[in-house]
């Protein structure tokens, strides 16, 4: 399953920010399912290459926000998809937030940030 779990440890990204950030996508695309037993504190970090203290921090965190929860002696399992939606869906209209705000700040017009979200949103145009 760790496979799953990867993260870019030259991004200025906490360790434990990506893999909050991963778990809850992942909750939220369904690849990972309620009840599901998450890898151990030990083998996550192992496989991450990161400090297990680190894993714990983000266990810890998504148990707070009702993304996981712990059995003792048993694990960290998955709980219920709908408190990782919510998260997932406050941090996408965060990361919007932030993009036209720097749109604003580059000077981009109001109509053309709304014909780009329109655009992307109807299924988004090709790069160059």
């Amino acid at each position: 399953m760790c496979l799953l779990f990867q993260l870019n440890l030259a991004d200025r990204t906490p360790a434990y920010e990506q893999l909050e950030q991963l778990i809850t996508k992942y909750v939220c695309l369904g690849v990972l399912e309620p009840h599901e037993r998450l890898p151990s504190v030990r083998a996550m970090a192992g496989e991450l290459g990161i400090n297990p203290n680190t894993v714990a921090k983000t266990y810890k965190l998504l148990e707070t926000k009702g993304i996981l929860y712990t059995v003792a002696g048993k694990g960290a399992f998955i709980a219920d998809n709908e408190n990782a939606k919510a998260a997932f869906a406050r941090k996408c209209l965060a990361d919007f937030d932030a993009a036209v705000a720097k749109a604003k700040t580059a000077g981009i017009a109001e109509d053309a940030l709304i014909e780009a979200l329109h655009i992307t949103y109807e299924g988004g145009r090709d790069h160059d």
